[in-house]
Order: C-alpha cells, then sequence, then structure tokens
C-alpha cells in the first residue's frame, strides 16, 4: 500500500509585503468529503504500516491494563456532613460519584454512575460534579464530542429527578450560590473562548438567565469560583500577564460586583479568603517569583496590600493553603517543589522532607480550616503517586493511599532515578530527570525516550507511570527535559522561553539530546522524542533543526501551523496566547514565527520516523495542522523512514474518553517506537 498523497491547490497567503504559498490549506474545511477522506485513507496508511504489531498491541494493552487496579476508588473526603468518594468498578470505563453521610460506615448514595449516562456514546466525558450547599442538589456537566464544550444538567439528589433545565455551550463549571437556588456558569463564544458569566436560578426556562459579566477583551478568558470559606463568590477574568478578581457574598445573588483591583500591564495576582481578609499571591511590586500578601475584604485594593510572605529571588511561590493555627506554602527552589509549614501565631516553619533526586510534591485536598492536619501528595519516578496526612503539630507522617500497580512484578527498588545537567549553548543549566530499571546498562545501544513540553510555564515535574514500566521493562530509559518555556526554575525560566525567546525552548531540548549523548546514555539510533501540544511545536521544531540526532519522533496533537493559527482569530485560544506567542499581525513577532514555525520550515531532507497523532475534534490544537503537516512532509522528506498520521475521528485534545480506552493509543506509540527500535515484545 502506498502513503496518501494529498492534492494541492495553491492558497496565497499574505501579509507584511510577506507571500507564503499554502497548497493544503483546504484541509480546514471540517465538512468536506475530501478531508474526511484523506484522514481516513491517512488511518489505513497507519494500519497497514503497524499490521505487524496488531498482536503486540493487543499484549501491551493488555499489560498496561493489568496494572490497573480494576475496582479502584479515590480516597475519601469528608466536606459539609458527608464523605465523597469517586470510584470504578470491575468491568467499566467510567466513574461513578458516590458519598456517604458522617461515616463511612454507612450506606453509600450514588451522586452520578456515569457508565449509565455514556452508555451508547463513542465519547463521552464529565466536566464537573457540584453539590448544593444544603446537599440536596447536584449539577453535573458532560461533554459528548472532545471539543471541551459541555452542557450543564441538574439533579435533585432525594428524588432522582432530572430537572428541566439544560444549559448548553458552557465550559462546565457550575458554582452555587448559598441560597441553593441559584448557579452560576460560564460561556464559550465562537471561538470557544470563555467569556460570559451568567447566572441561573433552578427550575426556570434558562432562556431567562442573566449575564452578570461580558469579558470584551479577546486576550482575556472568565472563570467563576467560590472560596474555601464558602463565604464569597469571585469572577477573575485573566490573561497571559494580567488578572482582575470581583465579588460577592455568596449569601447574596443580588450584590454588586466589587473588583480587588482592576487590571494592570503586566500585574497577576490570585486570591483566597480566611476570616477579615483576603491573601493574595501576586506579582506586584516587580515580584518575579511571586509573593503573598494579606488584605481587609473591606478595603482590597493595591495599596492595602501588606506583604506576608515576601519575594525571594530565588524561589518560586506556586500556592497556598491557610488553616486556623498554620499557614502551608507551595514552591520550587532549584527546580523541587516544597511544602513548608508556618505556625500563625510564632511564625516557626519547617519543610516537609523529600529524599528522591527529583519527584513531585503538593498539597491535597483539604476542606477544613480548623484542622492540625495536612494532606499533600507525593510521587517519584520510581514511587507510586500517594497521598499522606501530616500532622503539623506533632511532624508525623501517616500513608492515606498509594496507587497500587498490580501484577506483582514491580518493586520500587527495582529502579533508578537521576537528576543530571546539560549545559546549553547560551550557558544555561537544563535539568534532566531520568529512570531506568536497575538492569539497564547506559550506552551506545540502549533505547532512550526524551519527553518534553516548555510553553504556557508548565512544568512537567517528576511523577510514576504505571503505564512507563512497559518501556523501563524492556530497557528503555526514560528522561524529562527541563526546558525553558516552563517554570521549573522560576518565572524567569519561563519568561526566557517565550515570545521572541521562543526559539531556546527548542534549543534547550535539542541540547539536552547532544548531552545525553555525549554522555553514553543512548546515540541518535536509539533516541527517540515525544511531545504533546505544544510539545508537538517543539517535536516539530527540532526535527526540522537537527533531525540527524533523533531515531523516531512521537508527535501528539501537535501544534505546528504557529503563523497561520496565530492569523486567524476565529480559532479557539488564538488571541488568547498573542502573550505567549506574540502577535503575528506585528511584522517582529511574524517574522519570527514563520522562522520557526514547523510546517513553513519543511526541507527537502532525511526526516527520523514520525508518527503524529490527533483528534477530529480537537478544539485546541485543529486537526487539520498536524494532517496539513504530515502532507507536506509526504511531498519533502528524502528518506524511507516510517511517516504515519493517525486520526481519532471521535475525540479532541485529550484523546479517547474512558478510564482504559486511552491505553490503545499509548500502545500504538510504543509498538511504534518498539518496531523502529527493532524490538519484537
Amino acid at each position: 500500500m502506498n502513503a496518501p498523497k494529498a492534492k494541492k491547490i495553491d492558497k496565497l497567503l499574505e501579509i507584511h509585503n510577506d507571500k507564503r504559498n499554502d497548497p493544503f490549506f483546504w484541509m480546514n474545511e471540517r465538512e468536506n468529503p475530501e478531508v474526511i477522506k484523506y484522514l481516513e485513507e491517512e488511518n489505513s496508511y497507519t494500519d497497514f504500516v503497524m499490521k505487524d504489531t496488531e498482536d503486540l498491541q493487543n499484549e501491551l494493552f493488555e499489560e498496561m491494563k493489568s496494572r490497573y487496579k480494576k475496582d479502584d476508588q479515590s480516597l475519601p473526603y469528608f466536606f459539609n456532613q458527608y464523605w465523597y468518594i469517586v470510584r470504578y468498578e470491575d468491568g467499566k470505563e467510567y466513574p461513578i460519584f458516590s458519598r456517604k453521610f458522617k461515616s463511612l460506615e454507612n450506606e453509600e448514595e450514588i451522586l452520578l454512575d456515569v457508565n449509565i449516562l455514556a452508555e451508547g456514546e463513542e465519547y463521552f466525558d464529565i466536566g464537573s460534579v457540584s453539590v448544593s450547599v444544603d446537599n440536596q442538589f447536584i449539577a453535573y456537566s458532560s461533554d459528548k464530542t472532545g471539543r471541551r464544550i459541555y452542557t450543564i444538567f441538574f439533579k435533585n439528589l432525594k428524588t432522582g429527578e432530572i430537572f428541566e433545565d439544560k444549559i448548553e455551550n458552557t465550559t462546565g463549571k457550575a458554582v452555587w450560590a448559598n441560597d441553593n437556588q441559584h448557579i452560576f456558569y460560564i460561556r464559550k463564544d465562537e471561538s470557544l473562548r470563555a467569556y460570559q458569566i451568567y447566572r441561573h436560578e433552578l427550575g426556570t426556562d434558562t432562556e431567562k438567565d442573566i449575564l452578570i459579566f461580558h469579558e470584551e477583551d479577546e486576550t482575556f478568558d472568565v472563570n467563576v469560583f467560590k472560596t474555601k470559606s464558602l463565604e464569597y463568590i469571585f469572577i477573575s477574568s485573566s490573561s497571559t500577564n494580567e488578572d482582575e478578581h470581583r465579588f460577592i457574598p455568596a449569601d447574596n445573588v443580588f450584590a454588586d460586583w466589587k473588583i480587588i483591583q482592576e487590571r494592570t500591564e503586566d500585574l497577576e495576582y490570585s486570591v483566597e479568603h480566611y476570616q477579615d481578609d483576603f491573601y493574595i499571591i501576586t506579582n506586584a511590586d516587580d515580584s518575579k517569583n511571586f509573593k503573598i500578601v494579606k488584605t481587609k475584604v473591606s478595603q482590597p485594593e493595591i495599596e492595602n496590600w501588606v506583604d506576608f510572605i515576601p519575594h525571594r529571588e530565588n524561589v518560586l511561590l506556586e500556592g497556598f493553603e491557610i488553616f486556623n493555627d498554620y499557614f502551608v506554602i507551595e514552591e520550587r527552589e532549584k527546580g523541587l517543589l516544597q511544602i513548608k509549614i508556618i505556625e500563625s501565631k510564632t511564625g516557626d516553619s519547617h519543610y516537609l522532607p523529600f529524599s528522591d533526586p527529583t519527584y513531585t510534591a503538593y498539597i491535597g485536598t483539604n476542606m477544613e480550616f480548623d484542622t492540625e492536619n495536612l494532606r499533600f501528595g507525593y510521587t517519584s519516578l520510581t514511587k507510586p503517586s500517594s497521598t499522606y496526612e501530616y500532622n503539623m503539630k506533632e511532624k508525623t507522617t501517616k500513608l492515606l493511599k498509594e496507587q497500587e500497580v498490580l501484577g506483582g512484578k514491580f518493586f520500587s527498588e527495582n529502579y533508578i532515578s537521576e537528576r543530571i545537567w546539560a549545559k546549553a549553548r547560551d550557558g544555561k543549566e537544563v535539568a534532566i530527570s531520568l529512570v531506568y530499571h536497575k538492569d539497564t546498562k547506559k550506552s551506545a545501544a540502549t533505547p532512550l525516550l526524551l519527553y518534553g513540553y516548555g510553553s504556557y510555564g508548565h512544568t512537567v515535574d517528576a511523577s510514576f507511570s504505571s503505564v512507563r514500566l512497559t518501556l523501563l521493562d524492556r530497557g528503555y530509559i526514560y528522561a524529562i527535559a527541563h526546558i525553558r518555556g516552563g517554570e521549573y526554575l522560576g518565572r524567569e525560566w519561563y519568561e526566557d522561553g517565550k515570545m521572541l525567546q521562543k526559539k531556546n525552548t527548542f534549543f534547550d531540548f535539542i541540547d539536552v539530546a547532544n548531552h545525553l549523548i555525549s554522555e553514553n546514555y543512548t546515540s541518535p539510533k536509539h533516541l527517540y522524542a515525544m511531545g504533546g501540544s505544544a510539545g508537538g511545536l517543539l517535536m516539530g521544531a527540532v526535527m526540522n533543526d537537527n533531525p540527524e540526532l533523533f531515531n523516531g519522533i512521537v508527535a501528539q496533537v501537535p501544534f505546528v501551523d504557529v503563523v497561520t493559527t496565530m492569523l486567524d482569530e476565529t480559532i479557539p485560544l488564538t488571541t488568547g496566547e498573542y502573550d505567549e506567542w506574540g502577535n503575528p499581525n506585528e511584522k517582529e513577532y511574524y517574522d519570527y514565527m514563520k522562522s520557526y514555525s514547523p510546517y513553513d520550515n519543511i526541507e527537502a531532507k532525511d526526516y527520523p520516523n514520525t508518527l503524529i497523532t490527533t483528534g477530529f475534534h480537537d478544539s485546541q490544537v485543529q486537526y487539520w495542522e498536524p494532517a496539513k503537516w504530515t502532507a507536506k512532509l509526504r511531498y519533502l522528506k528524502t528518506d524511507k523512514n516510517i511517516l504515519i498520521f493517525k486520526t481519532d475521528m471521535s475525540s479532541g485534545h485529550g484523546g479517547a474518553s474512558g478510564r482504559f480506552e486511552s491505553l490503545k493509543e499509548i500502545a500504538l506509540e510504543y509498538a511504534f517506537l518498539f518496531k523502529i527500535e527493532g524490538l519484537k515484545n
């Protein structure tokens, strides 16, 4: 079977006196039968190329699935007289939301069985489940396409009745007012930007819902939430670099909304409430790595903000939790997350001890103020995800729940994790987290999978994956490149990998790859790279710059047609991301984007073996970006390496729905890696 060759239709795109011909522009016609035909041809070709791995894919799927506890459940948490649990039943794909009144020994009450709701659907995703303050009703939301457009429904928990109220085209979030009759929700515009907040009264016609807030600036998104104290409802309006928050008492939905601090250029802040004060994490006063201030609820404006936790040059503040007698901070120093406990009365502080060379730690779900116990999560590349309870007074730790890895073959001590540093071309040090089986020898013949993201300030921390054991047990090393564009080394690390510094992200990844080769962890014949979404952009860029470094690339839902997408304001996320990538309507940003956009920089040369994946209903990276990229690569690449493109016709950006269906996608990716590495099982 020959690889598909998409037809070319010249399309001249011109701006800033620069002309680009895009012969595959026609692929953005979602309803065009020829587009569907091309995607299906590519899927058939992928099946053809990977046919010799069908048994292997099934084996990998069953192997990965077998490590999961089939009847697993979340750690219960207590809130407003009830214990809440999310659980799975053996043989079922979707969660069951339940609760028990006051005691875990009491009878279970099913709030929502998603398996029933998902019957007959190719794709089904629950956005949120929210219980009213009086515990009588729930609001829940669902998406049946994968485009993250949710419909909100209401259920009477006493009678089981589903109300006629149905609110479409939302983000899925619903926030109850304290009167148990009103909820606030968020609508999306045509480009899927969250832009309006509405108030709905239970049992009334949704056409009569009240518009509370309309964000007219297309670079801002809106959100709505209730404080931990349950006393205030907030509307936040945020761009990449600016925030504005307004609030009302949760007891009075008809109150006038009061602004904490009007939006100001480059001022970021977020708010939590305790007693008479608001606690605010912010970058005000050039606090690049953020500080925490407090201010009276009655005087929330910036001129009244008083430093509570001051800014530190080398420590990034990422979050906090308030208790009656303690204040807990989540911070990052030299790339590693730490949890700091501060006693409110004395100011004495201490850190929770963590021993792995690279790991993830985070503040967990803590619904109560009046407690000495802190729930926190911990995981590393060799240790399964665990939730602990830490007594902040006695300084004792109790394990509440650890992720179970079934099969009897996993023992943490059989795996080794490391954190090493590579020197980037400009002298900066880039961290690399690695994990491998203790029997795996580092050598030029060792296969290594290098993962990267590097955008939006999102940091990919070192965490455990039972799925990843399938690689490690077959002799692979797995590595994470903590490149610029994320916040691994603080806010500056992010800012040095965005806008007109974006290429640092790509250069860092390439320099990490070269370092791993020079240190004899692997060699170009056995080095593989993987990234998704903006990490897919990373894959496309490094393929263009240094294709000889990699034997194989896996690009998941890749953002690769940067210039055309960022010039199209009708596409979801575009205008809201000018602060991340720049606005190509300005020539300086256009020229810079064009110089690295993977689609625009494909050349006639050899490329690595490549697997590209997408979802037809993807609302974040439209399917046509990877489709066009694949088509252009087919025309220009000069090698005989594998190039396959798989479209899930029923999913979106997050892949298949259901607990285990997504494992089939991973099985395909791993089978691809094993095929080109020459592994048979």
